[in-house]
C-alpha cells in the first residue's frame, strides 16, 4: 500500500535490517539506512507522496504526536514489531515537560539531521559519590491507553561521557539502553530522520531527571488524520525552503 517513495523505501528498510542481526550490525545498518533515507530531495519525495493520501495516513496518524521532550513526531512507515521511521520537528524553545531528561529507549535507534542543528549528550550511571544527582524512573505505555507511565525507581548518579553536536547532512546512531538527551540546537526548527528497529523490543525505558518530580502519567494526544496531513504538508514546505 503506497507510491513509489513509499514502496523503495519500506523495500530498502526491509532488505537492510530484517533478519536479526547482533545489535552492533543492526545500529550500524540502521545509521546508513536513515542517511539514504534522509536526503533532503528523497526525503522530500517520500513526504510529499505521504501528504498526498498514499501509505496508510489514518494507522499513521495514530501514533503520530508531540512528544514530552518537546518535538512532533510524524510517523511516516510503520513497519510493525520491525522498525518505525519518523520524521521528527523540532521546535527551538519548546519548553516541554521532559525536555531535560536524560532517558534510553526500547529498542536501537538512528537519528539524522535533515535540517537545523541537534545538540547531544551522551551519559553512563556511576557511584554515588561520583556524577550528578538525579531521580530514576521507569517509563512504560498504560494498559489501554497510549499514555506515557512513570514509576519513580529512586536517586541515582550520572556522569556526562559525551557531548556532540549534528550539523545538516550528519547524524548518530545508539544501542537500546545508551543513555543520552538531545534537543534542538539552533534558533529555527530542526527536522530530523528518525528510525527505531529491531525486533526484541524492551518492556520499559530509564528516564532520569535532575528537574524535580515527574507526574505519574503523561497524556499522548494522537493526530488526527487531517491534522497529520497538513503537518506532512507543512514538513515539505520547511524542506523546500531550506
Amino acid at each position: 500500500m503506497g507510491g513509489r517513495q513509499v514502496l523503495a523505501a519500506r523495500r530498502l528498510l526491509a532488505e537492510t535490517l530484517d533478519g536479526a542481526p547482533p545489535e552492533d550490525a543492526l545500529v550500524a545498518s540502521a545509521r546508513d539506512v536513515v542517511a539514504e533515507l534522509g536526503r533532503t530531495d528523497r526525503l522530500l519525495e517520500l513526504i510529499a507522496e505521504l501528504a498526498s493520501g498514499e501509505g496508510d495516513p489514518e494507522g499513521c496518524a495514530r501514533l503520530s504526536y508531540r512528544h514530552v521532550l518537546g518535538f512532533d513526531k510524524l510517523l511516516l512507515i510503520d513497519g510493525g514489531p520491525r522498525h518505525m521511521l519518523r520524521a521528527h520537528l523540532w521546535h527551538p524553545g519548546a519548553g516541554a515537560v521532559g525536555e531535560e531528561d536524560i532517558h534510553n529507549h526500547r529498542c536501537a535507534l538512528a537519528s539524522h539531521v535533515v535540517r537545523g542543528r541537534l545538540a547531544m549528550e551522551l551519559y553512563e550511571t556511576c557511584r554515588p559519590e561520583d556524577g550528578i544527582r538525579a531521580e530514576r524512573y521507569e517509563e512504560s505505555l498504560a494498559a489501554g491507553t497510549a499514555d506515557w507511565r512513570l514509576r519513580r525507581v529512586g536517586p541515582a548518579r550520572l556522569r556526562l561521557t559525551h557531548v556532540g553536536r549534528y550539523a545538516e547532512g550528519s547524524g548518530y546512531a545508539l544501542p537500546a539502553h545508551t543513555l543520552h538527551r538531545a534537543w534542538c540546537d539552533t534558533n529555527v526548527p530542526t527536522v530530523t530522520l528518525f528510525l527505531e528497529t529491531g525486533r526484541e523490543r524492551r518492556g520499559h525505558t530509564d528516564v532520569f531527571t535532575a528537574a524535580g518530580p515527574h507526574p505519574g502519567a503523561v497524556a499522548k494526544v494522537p493526530l488526527d488524520t487531517r491534522d497529520y496531513l497538513g503537518a506532512l504538508n507543512g514538513l515539505a514546505e520547511l524542506l523546500r525552503s531550506s
